[in-house]
């Protein structure tokens, strides 16, 4: 291991990792060295490329269809992932969903099918990869959301799943202790790509006077799958101090 790569002989599962801010997580592990697979629901296009970008890196990489409500789809998924890479050592449970609805307005159907991929979707993946990890001392690292800590007033239904992934990074720390760490990393407002001028005033309001971008997250991420083993059941809010 060396200190440019500090993941090198390390692998990776990136779920919802095809675009966006997962597929910044995914290039920012395939940097550091690590062998890095994707899983993905409805963006095969975009996980594609995203593999050759990986693999433009000089690291290995695989793209997974994974519908993370699933246990039957999550558990071929982890692992085939396991079968391709020849190991697993990085877990980021990234998927998830995002939705705006007045709170008196949110359906059982939208409230259900929230907690469904933000709450239970990371649930489904680190159980299936809990024996693999548990093998390997291996690292889980969950993505939350600063709207797991700050109510959101039309996002009531994202905001109680990603508090509940919050609980569930930390119990899932001292249940699985010492094998396997975990920790669970909380953006607050991450831009990327072109940005519209709606999201300028979060930028002003924000004590570091800007908004986060995927790379602020990828640090956060890359932090915890090479700190010490020791730092577990840790939640690290990535928020330019947007949320103080």
């Amino acid at each position: 291991m060396s200190s440019e790569k500090p993941l090198a002989g390390k692998r990776a599962l990136v779920t919802g990792g095809a675009k966006r801010i997962g597929r910044g997580l995914a290039l920012a592990l395939a940097e550091a060295g690590a062998d890095v697979t994707i899983t993905y629901r409805g963006s095969e296009f975009e996980a594609e490329q995203t593999v050759a970008d990986l693999k433009a890196i000089g690291v290995k990489a695989y793209a997974l269809a994974c519908d993370v409500r699933d246990e039957a789809s999550v558990k071929a998924a982890v692992d085939e992932a396991e079968k391709l890479m020849h190991g697993l050592d990085i877990l980021v449970n990234n998927a998830g969903a995002f939705e705006t609805v007045a709170l008196e307005e949110i359906s059982v159907a939208e409230w259900d099918a929230m907690y469904e991929t933000n709450t239970r979707g990371p649930f489904l993946v680190a159980k299936a990869a809990h024996g693999i990890l548990k093998a390997r001392r291996g690292r889980i690292v969950n993505i939350g959301s600063l709207g797991g800590i700050h109510p959101w007033a039309t996002h009531a239904h994202y905001c109680t799943s990603k508090a509940a992934l919050h609980m569930l990074s930390h119990t899932m720390a001292k249940a699985w202790a010492p094998e396997i760490s975990v920790n669970c990393v909380a953006p607050g407002m991450i831009v990327w790509g072109e940005v519209s001028a709606a999201y300028e005033h979060f930028a002003e309001k924000t004590p570091m006077q800007r908004n986060g971008r995927v790379e602020d997250v990828a640090a956060a991420v890359l932090f915890f799958a090479t700190a010490p083993h020791f730092i577990t059941g840790q939640l690290m809010v990535v928020d330019g101090g947007l949320g103080l």
